[in-house]
């Protein structure tokens, strides 16, 4: 009878689900399901597997309207979160980003423990659609919920920056940096910029040597001549003068040894100020 075959048929595609072979065991669920035959329950359940089987197989399409008819069949209490992220990953591939932020917040709302790659998959529709206010919306939850990933703070200050908010992006690469989590180089320049911009050239300065005192920042003649100029115009002449020195260590130029000689100049400092001027008539290569 129609039960018997219905329950050779599932049995059959559970078989080939098992092996791999998805096309036949889709074949043998649908089969299964056709027959209408099997009680609730499992009828239910095949009819979500048949929708995991056309994903799995890259037929989004046909996933997606097997998905929807499972949840308009089965009792509202049994369309789990899991069922809505498999609903939002299924916009994704197609790019449908409206409704894939509809889905997964659905997901995150029925879940008293959100996956993170739920957040993630809501940020990266809400970058998808250039809703950046929500994208820094949703990495606030982020960093809260995963505070030692460094990737959310750093993306949090750029969007923040991006939408003009500067003082907030210095703030969150400020908290970031006193918990440790800035390990890059472009995570310290990108911290010295900010400090320069909002015109703290004090902790612009010490930020950028600190890096390179570290190994985190490339010891180069450009780096300690930045970490100078902040130095410089934090009116710290000597912290100044001990990075130009570093620079003019790593320059083939007289260039910045002539920048040493002018501060030794003002500070009245005559002997230092004629031994950088040799120096950087010796190496030569300025105006």
């Amino acid at each position: 009878d129609d039960y018997q075959k219905a329950v050779l048929a599932q049995a059959t595609a559970q078989v080939e689900w098992a092996r791999g072979n998805y096309n036949q065991a889709l074949s043998g669920f649908e089969r299964a399901v056709g027959l209408d035959a099997l009680p609730d329950l499992t009828h239910f359940g095949l009819m979500y597997q048949i929708a995991q089987l056309y994903y799995m197989n890259d037929r989004y399409d046909e996933a997606l309207d097997k998905l929807d008819l499972w949840m308009c069949k089965v009792p509202k209490e049994k369309v789990t979160d899991v069922a809505y992220v498999l609903q939002a990953s299924l916009y994704a591939q197609k790019k449908d980003w409206k409704n894939t932020i509809v889905a997964i917040e659905t997901a995150i709302s029925m879940s008293d423990e959100p996956k993170e790659s739920w957040y993630q998959m809501k940020l990266a529709a809400h970058f998808e659609l250039e809703q950046f206010p929500k994208a820094a919306q949703t990495l606030e939850i982020m960093i809260k919920l995963w505070p030692d990933k460094k990737t959310y703070w750093v993306q949090l200050s750029q969007i923040y920056y991006k939408l003009k908010m500067t003082d907030e992006a210095l703030s969150i690469m400020a908290l970031a940096n006193r918990r440790n989590l800035l390990d890059k180089e472009t995570d310290v320049m990108y911290l010295s910029n900010l400090y320069s911009n909002a015109e703290v050239p004090y902790k612009a300065a010490i930020t950028l040597q600190k890096g390179i005192e570290d190994g985190v920042v490339k010891q180069s003649k450009k780096n300690w001549t930045i970490v100078a100029d902040s130095w410089y115009s934090a009116q710290e002449m000597e912290k100044a003068l001990f990075a130009y020195g570093k620079a003019g260590a790593a320059s083939e130029d007289g260039e910045i040894d002539l920048r040493r000689a002018y501060i030794l100049v003002d500070l009245e400092r005559w002997e230092d100020a004629s031994i950088a001027v040799n120096a950087a008539i010796e190496k030569g290569g300025f105006n």
